[in-house]
């Protein structure tokens, strides 16, 4: 009996270039990162009878790419760089280029869950999630300076910078909401949100647009997803503390954010939640963490019901 091997390849994306190898074999290309490289890149995978593509996340220096190719008819899987520096440790490999891509083509063959292509639509609503997130960056930065300048001068600059970027930030975060909800579907997620009490629109925004599976998954799925699920330290007879880890950084931080507001004043379970775990000798830190993970199952129930919070 034969068995029908697929033949898939791996691209190691860099800002300039793309290499790209194939498995099985040893056929490799590389080309420019541009539109003129995406047309020599696809015409060689039709030509070397590729199926199935893997390309590690890059910085965002994928994105053109990866249109370029599902709009080609491949199947595209985006790989996170931790992925694939595991699956090269575990081969004992450590290189550059072409053998990058070699080791994402032979771990693009391993069998896998193919995730349908993410929304175009929600892409580049995270760009200005993202854009968003670098405002608040920035004026933290500036916060910062202002602390430790002592001319009253440069303080005024840097007063003057921070309320110009909190101006942008309000603007920019006015006409993401409008961008939302100019689609059917995601304007009623972003009001189902908004009705659980500790969740503003900063908050809702990023489950929005970052955390598009809410609504579909499992309570336990959606906080390990989000990276709040609490992972064991075991081994023999020891027990390990518990501590989180991994996840989607952005919806993560902007959770912990609304947390511990909704902890102290908005959201009477998770009040009751927080003084329950302090009162039996928690850290406050443990009871923020589950306080955040419980406003990410309100979220994931609310969009799975469909329907608006109720206490």
């Amino acid at each position: 009996m034969q068995h029908c091997i697929t033949t898939v390849a791996g691209v190691d994306t860099g800002k300039a270039f793309l290499d790209l190898a194939v498995s099985p074999g040893q056929a490799h290309l590389r080309v420019g990162n541009d539109r003129t490289g995406w047309v020599q890149a696809i015409d060689w995978l039709h030509q070397a009878g590729v199926e199935r593509i893997g390309i590690e996340a890059s910085g965002g220096y994928e994105r053109g790419v990866i249109a370029a190719l599902r709009e080609a008819g491949f199947t595209v899987i985006l790989h996170q760089p931790v992925q694939v520096r595991l699956f090269a440790r575990l081969r004992l490999q450590r290189a550059k280029n072409k053998l990058d891509a070699r080791v994402i083509a032979a771990f693009t063959a391993l069998p896998q869950t193919v995730r349908p292509a993410a929304d175009p639509a929600l892409q580049t609503l995270g760009e200005h999630l993202v854009f968003l997130d670098q405002l608040g960056q920035d004026i933290a930065r500036l916060k910062t300076r202002l602390e430790h300048q002592r001319d009253p001068r440069l303080a005024g600059l840097l007063k003057a910078d921070i309320a110009a970027l909190k101006s942008r930030q309000r603007e920019e975060r006015r006409r993401l909401e409008q961008a939302v909800r100019t689609h059917k579907t995601l304007d009623r997620r972003l009001d189902l949100l908004l009705s659980i009490p500790g969740i503003g629109l900063p908050t809702a925004l990023a489950l929005v647009i970052a955390m598009p599976e809410l609504g579909t998954i499992s309570r336990e799925q959606a906080a390990a997803l989000i990276g709040l699920a609490p992972f064991d330290h075991d081994s023999g007879k020891h027990r390990g503390q518990r501590h989180i880890a991994g996840g989607r950084a952005r919806p993560r931080q902007a959770v912990f954010a609304a947390a511990l507001p909704a902890a102290y004043r908005w959201n009477s379970q998770l009040i009751a939640l927080y003084q329950r775990l302090t009162a039996k000798g928690k850290p406050h830190k443990v009871a923020l963490v589950a306080c955040a993970r419980k406003l990410v199952i309100f979220a994931n129930t609310v969009l799975q019901r469909d329907r608006p919070w109720t206490q």
